[in-house]
């Protein structure tokens, strides 16, 4: 007997992930093994990169060069020559050209960093994308979609933040120091490199714990800003609902409240990276005074000349702009480090439900499905399913009725391995479902859910979604079975109508006989219907019944349902009663059994007498005129198609 405990699908420890652990993990996608044309892309920018800072410290020298020859001092020092031979002009041009040059490289490495950063941005976002489609139900149904999809918002914009700031911004200004240490410690002497190199180490410092204060801030902000969104987001998928109870004012304060909390963590990172900007201004320009006065003294003692003064303050603005890169370089891969966090604490999530080693394709013969003494709980605290046995052969119908919560839809789950039995074993033609892929088994069962949400495409795209590789020919084949044509012709764009968001511009009948269509066009050998009809009236449940009655001709059916009249004619029906069966056999020997199936057919047949009743006494508003003329109309092939939302 197989024996299971679901792994925890939570996310992972709380532990803050390194710099260096987040760049070891994007590494990979940095240096995409198996592309050579991306790999010579990295190399190229870091040749690029090296060329354009060798340019950028030539700029100050060519500065300092045409300032010498200006002022007529160079001769006295060892660059005389340069300024005497070439002249203040050619120099002066030769100081543009540098610049151009060093724009020229700077730009040359972006454009071909380019690809290799989005193909990152790419691969990441789309592992992330297909890693939550291989975790489990529960992980879903335990998050909140608007805050996954802020998730996958803000992490891939933060993996093109971390690559193009690494590598395009932190490498080069770490290149740039170095050089420009060298310059001061060769051109001139070790004190001005001290100087200069304290001044860094304490921008530096400053940064980074200023930058450590505003991160916990940001956080508060992102934190506030997935509330709000998830709240929004909710709120407007539930339109209707907030209409039906006049809730506009209290979803309102909600978003509000959320919206206010994002406001005050905004106010105070705005305040802070103000305190930031004033510290950084004050520690470079002490650096910045006091490097040029040592320059002054030089000049007066003869050791430097006017240029050497030009050359210096040339070249501590041109070491500001790096600087100021270094507060916004850690600023932001702090931050996109923190976005990314969270898409490797999803990426760390193991699957709860995963092929085992050695899985093989399902092999269906005919579609012989057996639950045998299947338990199943979703948590210590309560068992669903309590030794759950049944049968259901080729060909035949079997369905499973009961009150609500009595573990109905958990077995149609299980079937489909979107939680593995506690105990117990499940099989298809002698084939342990555990024991075989996921994509096989799957691929051989037809859902036709109770509530079948619809993509926001057209009707078209929502049927072939059973088959993607069917005709155009073979998608309206498989409306016209299950009753669904008449209407789509009939809609504006037809068959390329759209049917909006979770498919509310259609009804409930036509929404089920879309997924009626899409099962069809899928044809598998096993079929589920997991309360297909109990959300429609009664005439449209007839139309729906009618329908799933042909789809499931022939083959193996598994009805799940609350409605008794629509399992009369199943094969056995098997009563379900707090997770165990306690009755079972025909509709007509389970109701000479005068036990619990008999009771709740006698039950839902008076409220189906008084519902006749109504309907016989009220004449519907399909036959009603609007000019108040007396309808002599035929009654509409689908009745409930006058309340639907127009299409188009």
């Amino acid at each position: 007997m197989l024996q299971y405990v679901p792994r925890s699908a939570a996310r992972p420890g709380k532990a803050r992930a390194s710099l260096s652990s987040t760049g070891r993990k994007l590494w990979p996608y940095l240096w995409p093994t198996g592309r050579r044309d991306l790999i010579a892309r990295v190399l190229a920018t870091f040749a690029l990169l090296l060329i354009a800072k060798l340019v950028t410290i030539a700029v100050p020298y060519s500065y300092k060069w045409a300032t010498d020859a200006l002022v007529g001092h160079g001769h006295a020092h060892r660059h005389a020559v340069i300024g005497l031979v070439v002249g203040p002009l050619l120099l002066t041009l030769l100081y543009g050209l540098l610049r151009i040059a060093m724009a020229a490289f700077t730009q040359a490495r972006d454009a071909v960093f380019a690809a290799v950063a989005m193909h990152a941005v790419r691969r990441l976002a789309n592992d992330v994308f297909v890693h939550l489609h291989l975790l489990s139900l529960r992980f879903h149904l335990e998050r909140k979609i608007g805050g996954l999809t802020r998730v996958l918002e803000r992490g891939r914009n933060a993996i093109e933040t971390f690559v193009r700031t690494t590598v395009l911004v932190a490498v080069p200004t770490a290149v740039e120091f170095v050089l420009i240490l060298a310059v001061f410690f060769f051109q001139f002497d070790w004190r001005y490199t001290l100087a200069v190199a304290v001044m860094i180490i304490a921008y530096g410092a400053f940064t980074l714990v200023a930058t450590n204060w505003r991160i916990g801030i940001r956080r508060s902000m992102n934190e506030s800003d997935t509330d709000a969104n998830t709240k929004a987001l909710d709120s407007l998928l539930n339109y209707e609902t907030v209409k039906y109870f006049c809730a506009e004012g209290r979803e309102a304060t909600r978003y509000d409240t959320s919206m206010a909390r994002y406001e005050q963590t905004s106010i105070r990172s705005y305040t802070s990276l103000t305190f930031l900007n004033l510290g950084q201004a004050v520690i470079f320009t002490l650096g910045l005074t006091m490097v040029m006065a040592m320059s002054i003294t030089g000049i007066r003692a003869g050791r430097n000349s006017v240029g050497d003064f030009v050359l210096i303050n040339a070249m501590m603005i041109q070491l500001y702009q790096p600087l100021n890169f270094l507060g916004m370089v850690y600023r932001d891969i702090r931050q996109a480090k923190i976005d990314l966090e969270m898409m490797f604490d999803i990426l760390a999530v193991h699957p709860e439900i995963a092929d085992r080693p050695g899985a093989r394709p399902l092999v269906v013969a005919g579609g012989y499905l057996h639950f045998e003494n299947v338990h199943f709980r979703y948590d210590l605290d309560r068992e669903i399913l309590k030794g759950v046995s049944f049968d259901v052969p080729p060909g035949r119908t079997v369905a499973i009725v009961g009150a609500s919560g009595a573990g109905k839809s958990t077995v149609s789950r299980l079937i489909f391995r979107f939680y593995e039995p506690w105990s117990g074993r499940i099989s298809i033609d002698g084939q342990d479902i555990g024991d075989v892929t996921q994509r096989s088994l799957r691929a051989a069962i037809g859902m036709v859910p109770q509530d079948t949400v619809l993509f926001n495409d057209t009707l078209a795209y929502n049927i072939r979604y059973g088959r993607a590789e069917a005709s155009d020919a073979e998608v309206r084949e498989a409306a016209r079975l299950a009753q669904i044509d008449r209407f789509i012709e009939s809609a504006t764009g037809g068959y390329q109508a759209q049917v909006g968001e979770r498919g509310l511009k259609l009804s409930g009948g036509e929404k089920q006989r879309i997924a009626i269509a899409r099962t069809i066009l899928k044809a598998p050998p096993i079929l589920v219907l997991d309360e297909a009809t109990s959300a429609l009236d009664t005439l449209t449940e007839q139309e729906i019944q009618a329908a799933l009655d042909r789809v499931s001709r022939g083959r193996t059916t598994l009805v799940i349902a609350h409605r008794l009249s629509t399992v009369v004619n199943a094969d056995e029906i098997l009563v379900l009663d707090h997770g165990e069966i306690v009755e079972r056999g025909s509709h007509a020997a389970l109701l000479a059994q005068h036990g619990l199936y008999a009771g709740m057919w006698n039950r839902q047949n008076e409220v189906r007498r008084a519902e006749e009743i109504l309907r016989r006494a009220a004449p519907t508003a399909a036959h009603v005129e609007l000019d108040g003329e007396a309808n002599g109309r035929e009654e509409q092939t689908y009745p409930e198609e006058n309340e639907d939302i127009a299409l188009g």
